[in-house]
């Protein structure tokens, strides 16, 4: 197990159909060991082209590690409908030391 190399990367998407569309993806590519989807949404409050803006968005806990961070990073980029999407990644400090071991034996290998 290792706590160093395991991530929770939030990301919000403009629909929930896309949420769940983008979570099978990196899950199926074992980019992810599990994502989180916030159903009930969130209001972000934002500048965006000289204005604040304000929508509702899905956000998304991913579970994965540092070493599939910018491949996890580039497949969100490219499936994203957002010309720039949220994708931040922070470091898991601690934490269950079973389920730590589960992400990382469910991430970027063949087997689980």
């Amino acid at each position: 197990m290792s706590v160093d190399d395991s991530i929770v990367v939030l990301c919000t998407f403009p629909s929930l159909d896309k949420a769940r569309e983008i979570a099978r993806v990196i899950v199926e590519k074992r980019l992810a060991a599990c994502v989180n989807i916030v159903s009930g949404g969130v209001e972000p409050i934002y500048h965006w082209q000289d204005r604040i803006e304000s929508d509702d968005e899905f956000l998304t806990l991913i579970k994965s590690t540092q070493a599939c961070f910018e491949e996890l990073k580039q497949t969100i980029v490219e499936l994203h409908p957002h010309d720039v999407p949220e994708v931040i990644a922070l470091p898991i400090i601690a934490g269950s030391e079973t389920y730590l071991d589960w992400i990382q034996a469910n991430v970027g290998s063949e087997t689980s």
